[in-house]
């Protein structure tokens, strides 16, 4: 059991082009979560979001300073650009001050290994589309 146990991240990250994702929504009540935010980062079993707190829809959410209370939860999301909707579960959050929050979406569960290294390669890396 060495120290190199301790990170569990198994796939590497990439940092993207911002794609957009029009909302997230819960698996669990259908409730809109939040809407016109960007995947900033991605890997083959995650995606980070960074969301406004202006596109959380909850009034509950965009009055808080965490919003931990979604970690766990199931949602999915759809991503314009692509055509494309995924679904995973949020694993953690981070506040980012004024510029709003990271949300980690953990994919790896809903959707074959094969595809998720396809998705890696078609999403854009900043300046790709400049």
């Amino acid at each position: 059991m060495g120290s190199s146990n301790t990170n569990k991240r198994i796939a590497p990250r990439k940092e993207v082009s911002p794609v957009h994702v029009s909302y997230v929504t819960s698996l669990d009540d259908f409730a809109k979560i939040a809407k016109n935010c960007e995947i900033v980062e991605a890997s083959a079993t995650g995606l980070l979001l960074l969301i406004k707190r202006e596109d959380l829809i909850p009034t509950a959410l965009r009055k808080n300073l965490t919003l931990d209370v979604l970690i766990g939860d199931r949602v999915f999301m759809h991503l314009d650009d692509m055509n494309l909707e995924i679904s995973g579960v949020i694993r953690r959050t981070q506040l980012l001050g004024k510029k709003g929050f990271y949300v980690a979406i953990d994919y790896s569960e809903e959707a074959p290994e094969y595809w998720r290294e396809c998705l890696m390669d078609l999403l854009p890396t900043p300046g790709e589309l400049d």
